[in-house]
């Protein structure tokens, strides 16, 4: 099943969430995400089709190993953009903005070379 931009963010901000409090339940995406409860509830529905994420008895989400793969993919690229714009001197706020756009534009082979450049001092 193909994902769009606006389930890798959702997938990326289940990862977040349970980095930083360890559960996550569909009120805590909500809120972080700032979307309706209904919102999140159709969106955790699709995910969940897909298998991106379950749902356990208590109403806890919880990735699978599929859409772990995906939220530290978009998570990392997130990362890097930000830190990269910061360090270029693009306000914080703009930077993450930019770098949620970014994130999901930029092809795989195109992310890998840019990171080694930047990370690893050698040429395109």
């Amino acid at each position: 099943m193909k994902i769009h931009a606006s389930g890798e963010d959702y997938l990326e901000a289940v990862l977040i969430l349970q980095k930083k409090q360890g559960m996550v339940r569909s009120i805590d995406l909500a809120r972080h995400m700032g979307f309706s409860k209904p919102s999140i509830s159709h969106a955790v529905g699709v995910l969940k089709n897909g298998g991106f994420l379950t749902v356990d008895e208590d109403g806890y989400l919880h990735l699978t190993a599929t859409g772990r793969e995906i939220a530290e993919k978009i998570y990392e690229r997130h990362q890097f953009f930000t830190e990269q714009l910061i360090a270029a001197g693009v306000d914080r706020e703009t930077a993450e903005q930019d770098s949620c756009r970014i994130e999901h534009a930029i092809s795989e082979d195109s992310f890998a070379k840019l990171k080694n450049h930047i990370e690893g001092g050698s040429t395109m």
